[in-house]
């Protein structure tokens, strides 16, 4: 049995339009349509054995649909987990041109959407800083910190950070040097990790040998890790994970999470699955382990972290 166990993120299934490589499709893309989506997903990951849920405020109506599947079906083994910091501002609109979400990393933030989140009551577990950076403030705002460690002495709670971008290991290690009252505050660390951006992978071990929780996201690189021919130069790593897939009878979906879960054995990595179809193809992971020879021939494809981040940062919303 692995190790690592596969949640479900919400971010594709709780808004009309994300950062991703898709093919252009005529689906509805009614708040109705999402919501029933997003329940039928819901239903099936559970069914699946899936028991971690991960959303945020800023997933659209993510956090609203999972906090009412979770009153509706009342799962009692469920892990669910939120985050603070960035809001929703897109409204549903398609073909939105400015920024779909904001960053607000303050004390009024963290307070005005802790209101809201705490809704998912019993089976909230991990409440998470979205999107950590040197550049918002918040690894030095100690009003934040207090809160934080308010919120976890109160309701049992880890606290975590979520990261992106190229410094996400400076990021990590100034988060374990924060503590209150002389204790970590941080106890989970959710980081874009993948067969392209394997820069974390030292400090993960780390954090993994402390006992942390450790929650990988963008595990298929947000679609780059699909044969593309707008993205040549990744060619070779195409053949390769091709003649995998062929080999365990799996897709292409099933090796980029299984490499994750065996290079890493990180506590969770995220489904992004957006369908039941996709979620099916991506439990599949489940089914095979990939051997040593097999894991360095994948481990030599890592990206440089700047040239990742830089590519990343010019897919679109669709």
């Amino acid at each position: 049995m692995s190790k690592t166990k596969i949640g479900l993120g919400l971010a594709a299934l709780g808004r009309p339009e994300y950062i991703n490589i898709r093919d252009e499709s005529t689906h509805d893309k009614s708040q109705d349509a999402f919501r029933e989506n997003a329940f039928s997903v819901l239903n099936f990951a559970y069914k699946s054995g899936i028991r971690y849920f991960d959303t945020a405020p800023s997933y659209g109506k993510g956090e609203e649909f999972l906090t009412n599947w979770n009153s509706e079906y009342q799962h009692k083994d469920v892990t669910l987990s939120t985050k603070w910091g960035y809001t929703y501002v897109a409204n549903w609109e398609f073909g939105f041109s400015g920024a779909h979400e904001v960053k607000e990393h303050s004390l009024d933030k963290l307070i005005e959407q802790w209101q809201v989140s705490k809704k998912l009551h019993s089976q909230l577990k991990i409440y998470q800083v979205h999107s950590a950076t040197f550049e918002s403030g918040i690894l030095e705002n100690k009003e934040v910190f207090k809160q934080l460690y308010e919120i976890k002495k109160e309701t049992g709670l880890q606290i975590g950070i979520t990261t992106s971008g190229t410094n996400q290991s400076q990021i990590i290690e100034a988060a374990l040097k924060i503590k209150v009252e002389k204790k970590d505050l941080f106890d989970s660390y959710q980081v874009t990790y993948n067969i392209f951006e394997q820069s974390t992978h030292a400090i993960l071990k780390y954090l993994l040998q402390l006992g942390k929780t450790v929650i990988i996201k963008e595990a298929l690189a947000n679609g780059r890790i699909f044969k593309n021919e707008n993205f040549s130069h990744y060619e070779k790593l195409y053949m390769v994970v091709d003649s995998l897939a062929k080999k365990y009878r799996v897709g292409t979906d099933a090796i980029a999470l299984r490499f994750i879960m065996d290079n890493l054995e990180p506590t969770y990595v995220l489904s992004g699955a957006s369908s039941i179809e996709q979620l099916e193809q991506n439990i599949k992971a489940y089914s095979f382990k990939l051997d040593k020879e097999e894991l360095n021939v994948l481990q030599s494809f890592k990206t440089d972290s700047h040239k990742y981040w830089k590519e990343r940062n010019e897919l679109s919303w669709n």
